[in-house]
């Protein structure tokens, strides 16, 4: 079997697997209500919509690449002088290989933001917040492929005997809950910083596609820190890492955007125009060998008053670039909020 058809297989296999790792997006900091529960309603509007999606291995899957999409509401409601509550809701899809292992998920999210001290232009807020949802997990074991069914002579028989009579369910429903905390401390309109955790799958949903087995998912810790720091005027950097451990599983992004104002707007949304150009990179555990470098991320935003609009593409520099021709992913986000008038408020980091 040739290398790159091999590889194809291995994909396919790995997209199975029962203890299936959580999606991930390079743009973490355009899709925060996936990234910690705690930031929904952090925003310096009163709703925010985000739609974010990416696309992994098309060079290599082709019609058949990994596929994810996401779409979330969120708005903050003033609570006292000084306090605010989020409510938000997501909705995520992911379509992996060419048997569709698909997760689909819906959640629904709260948190609190207290202010510990400051005024409106400068504060310090601690947020906490949780959710909750309902996910599908489902694949098409017709379109999977055993080791019993190729002869090992470069021949294959779809019809011989399988693994499928293991598994006796297709697709099946599962709640999932999780819990985020968030400190972040705006020091003016252009500097700021944060710095947050989460506990995803508080239950450890069963994953097994046997109804007779018991195969919990493991609960993923997230760790992400960042900011905004103005350099000079109309110049500043927003650095941003986010570490997630999941079971056996690490990974880590870390890196730095460029940011440049172009509109007469510092802060608000009026002629409010900035441009980001980025450079990150992903490094992750492989299980029995240790950590190595899985990708150099190139990213680009664009803000325009109320819209935010991000793209980004994956280098894979890991051991599979030669399969691959050292393509990995490419997202696009985009991001939309609405600004009414407020009795008061305060600056928040720009997700």
């Amino acid at each position: 079997m040739k290398f790159k058809q091999l590889l194809i297989l291995l994909l396919l296999i790995s997209g199975m697997t029962l203890n299936a790792q959580d999606i991930h997006f390079s743009q973490f900091y355009l899709s925060p209500l996936n990234l910690n529960p705690a930031l929904t309603g952090v925003m310096n509007c009163n709703i925010r919509l985000t739609g974010n999606y990416r696309n992994q291995w098309a060079s290599v899957l082709k019609s058949n690449a990994y596929s994810t999409y996401s779409a979330s509401y969120d708005q903050k409601i003033a609570v006292g002088r000084y306090d605010y509550f989020g409510i938000g809701a997501t909705f995520w899809g992911d379509v992996a290989g060419e048997a569709n292992f698909a997760t689909t998920t819906g959640k629904i999210s709260a948190s609190y933001a207290k202010r510990l001290a400051g005024g409106r232009k400068e504060a310090h807020y601690l947020s906490f917040g949780f959710e909750a949802g309902l996910a599908q997990r489902s694949i098409d074991f017709i379109k999977l492929r055993w080791g019993t069914q190729h002869d090992g002579n470069g021949g294959y028989d779809p019809g011989a005997n399988s693994l499928e009579t293991t598994f006796d369910q297709s697709n099946f429903l599962f709640a999932d809950l999780a819990a985020g905390v968030l400190w972040f401390s705006v020091f003016d309109e252009n500097n700021n910083l944060y710095i947050g955790g989460a506990y995803h799958h508080l239950n450890r949903a069963n994953q097994s596609f046997n109804s007779n087995n018991e195969d919990f998912i493991y609960s993923r810790f997230t760790g992400h820190v960042g900011g905004e720091f103005e350099l000079a005027p109309r110049f500043g950097l927003v650095p941003g890492i986010i570490a997630m451990k999941q079971g056996p599983s690490f990974q880590l992004n870390s890196g730095t955007s460029f940011k440049f104002l172009l509109g007469s707007g510092r802060g608000k949304f009026s002629n409010y125009q900035a441009f980001q150009l980025g450079g990150w990179v992903r490094i992750s555990n492989k299980v029995q060998t240790g950590i190595l470098t899985d990708a150099v991320i190139l990213s680009t935003r664009f803000d325009y008053n109320q819209f935010s609009l991000g793209f980004s593409y994956d280098i894979n520099v890991s051991a599979l670039r030669p399969a691959s021709s050292s393509n990995g992913a490419f997202e696009f986000a985009l991001v939309y909020k609405f600004c009414g008038n407020e009795r008061r408020g305060v600056y928040c980091p720009n997700f």
